[in-house]
């Protein structure tokens, strides 16, 4: 399965996957321009991928803010995009509920985005999916810039709330 960038769109605006349940945000904090792949049961523990990117633009508008005269992607938004994919994947697996970021268990950084860099590529790795009490995935999430993994998050959580 794929999303377009028009059905990205469609998911920030809040029904796409049903009133009242998962939703991407708009704007200036949608992180991601299109999903080229999403199964439940592929990747590294068998319970899901995702793959995922985002094209940079020079005007984003985090380079202007950080950090004057030397702008850089901050790190917290690459880590937000991985948690708007878990939040992704599990409105497409049909649970309701509106996503929420729970937590991370580890993060590394070991590269940075600048304005000149072409786009970014975000890959989730589906460890876990609950449907009981609450709706929740866990999973592990890469960040690439040229082939290179530049951030990893370890245990990245999301809930569906009601």
């Amino acid at each position: 399965m794929q999303f377009s960038n028009s059905q990205i769109r469609e998911m920030s605006e809040g029904e796409f996957f049903g009133k009242g349940n998962a939703q991407l945000p708009s704007a200036e904090m949608l992180m991601i321009d299109r999903i080229t792949h999403i199964d439940d049961c592929g990747g590294l523990y068998q319970r899901g991928r995702l793959d995922a990117d985002l094209k940079i633009d020079p005007q984003h508008w985090f380079f202007d803010c950080h950090f004057k005269g030397d702008p850089v992607m901050p790190g917290c938004l690459g880590l937000d995009a991985l948690w708007q994919l878990l939040g992704v994947f599990l409105g497409s697996s049909g649970l309701p509920g509106k996503g929420r970021a729970l937590g991370v268990g580890k993060v590394k950084f070991t590269g940075q985005i600048y304005p000149d860099a072409d786009s970014i590529q975000y890959q989730l790795q589906i460890k876990r999916i609950f449907k009981k009490p609450m709706a929740m995935g866990i999973a592990d999430g890469t960040v690439s810039l040229d082939g290179k993994v530049i951030y990893r998050a370890d245990d990245l959580k999301v809930g569906l709330l009601s």
